[in-house]
């Protein structure tokens, strides 16, 4: 990846297939404390069932932030985002015997001419439609266990369900209701016209699934992570690893946390020069756990802010949600909580510590408990804690949150900010509530 003239705000159109890491093309350089704003196709679905990606979703190519070397940190502070998608379909997905080797999210062929990642046509709608350019057989790895289709009111931040012919009226005309941009190279998932559940009204709060920064080794975008990386141990593709141990050079851009969202910072492990930001897999709306593993895909502009943080060595992804989104317990004090304290502490003779500031640490693991204490790993090396404090901490002022079933979570905890100025993060922390 070749260095490139340094913008302070960068428009990004362009995007990987499937994969992330240090022998991608950047996208572009932005200045440390410019601002970026990304254009993206749909993640899940539509690369799930397109045959020639590598993974199982259409990210941006990584963008190079100016000054960001290996050991340090890159925040993201998220400005804005919008959804241009006017539906989309999903739901929970049957694997199609024949269409992969190891892994159906990575590994595709054909399963009549065996040609491998090959290029394929649409023909017609329906879960028939994809088919191999090489011999016409339907060469999707995917299809709808249970799917339905969503047409989405932006204004009034509501979508609902529709049926057979609703669904079927959409899908005659997906590439525009979906808005996929002039660079993709996926397949819109309107295509398969799935009609479940009818009627059924949801409530819109877009965020961003997949965002972070490039690994040190390439990988499958969507296996980004401690849960889906699994499937890659002594997976016999390109992109197989062989132990446990080499899924720890992941970076967990791949969290699915609907929290991450405007207004909202994220604070990336530097682990490649130049940082390699990249962006995808937007959501319309998601339940805490993606309980299909997958949901409301959407294309979308995402506007976000860069700021290098020397020397701040992270093993993975902090997160800084709005403080709307932070659990009870784990916000911070009122005034008027602070003098109760102070009074209080007064009272049993002990300096009460009022100067807190909530973070999330981002784990992820094979298991909803594997990424749990890889949070506590993670959260005691940043704070320089013991485990048996991070955890007296999170039990007494925060908890852990679900991203993603079967192992992403947010260990919630108020932190000191005489901690986290040790660690260059009390500003961040400040600004972001406003303490």
């Amino acid at each position: 990846m070749s260095q490139q003239g340094v913008e302070e705000e960068l428009y990004v159109d362009q995007y990987t297939l499937g994969l992330v890491g240090p022998d991608q093309e950047w996208a572009g350089t932005v200045a440390d404390g410019g601002t970026v704003t990304t254009y993206t196709p749909p993640g899940c679905w539509g690369p799930m069932v397109t045959p020639s990606f590598r993974g199982g979703h259409e990210v941006t190519r990584p963008i190079r932030v100016e000054g960001a070397a290996v050991g340090d940190a890159v925040a993201i502070h998220i400005r804005d985002m919008e959804v241009t998608s006017m539906a989309t379909s999903t739901g929970s997905m049957a694997e199609r015997e024949g269409a992969f080797e190891d892994d159906p999210f990575v590994d595709h062929r054909c399963p009549e001419c065996g040609t491998t990642w090959p290029d394929s046509v649409v023909e017609g709608t329906g879960e028939d439609a994809i088919r191999c350019a090489e011999c016409g057989a339907n060469a999707s790895s995917f299809g709808f266990e249970y799917g339905y289709t969503v047409a989405f009111d932006h204004e009034n931040a509501v979508g609902v369900t529709l049926d057979k012919d609703g669904a079927h009226e959409l899908a005659t005309d997906a590439e525009r209701v979906m808005d996929i941009p002039e660079n993709s190279r996926q397949h819109p998932i309107l295509l398969y016209e799935p009609d479940g559940m009818p009627g059924t009204l949801g409530r819109l709060r877009p965020f961003i699934g997949n965002i972070g920064t490039t690994p040190s080794v390439t990988m499958p975008d969507s296996h980004n992570a401690g849960d889906f990386g699994q499937s890659l141990i002594g997976a016999d593709h390109d992109y197989g690893v062989e132990t446990e141990a080499d899924l720890e050079k992941r970076t967990d851009g791949h969290m699915d946390i609907p929290e991450v969202r405007p207004g909202a910072t994220l604070i990336c492990p530097v682990d490649v020069d130049g940082a390699g930001v990249y962006v995808g897999d937007l959501h319309a709306n998601q339940g805490d756990g993606e309980l299909s593993l997958h949901t409301t895909d959407v294309s979308g502009t995402v506007t976000f802010d860069v700021e290098v943080i020397e020397g701040l060595e992270l093993d993975g992804p902090v997160l800084l949600p709005n403080e709307a989104d932070l659990p009870f317990i784990s916000a911070p004090y009122s005034d008027d909580e602070v003098a109760a304290g102070r009074a209080l502490g007064a009272d049993h003779g002990v300096e009460v510590e009022t100067e807190m500031a909530p973070i999330q640490v981002v784990g992820s693991g094979a298991t909803v408990n594997d990424a749990t204490q890889n949070a506590f790993d993670r959260a005691t090396t940043l704070l320089d804690m013991s485990e048996g404090e991070v955890r007296a901490r999170c039990t007494f002022t925060g908890g852990v949150q679900i991203g993603r079933l079967p192992g992403v979570v947010q260990l919630d905890v108020l932190a000191p900010l005489d901690v986290l100025a040790e660690r260059g993060l009390d500003e961040i922390a400040r600004e972001q509530y406003d303490r």
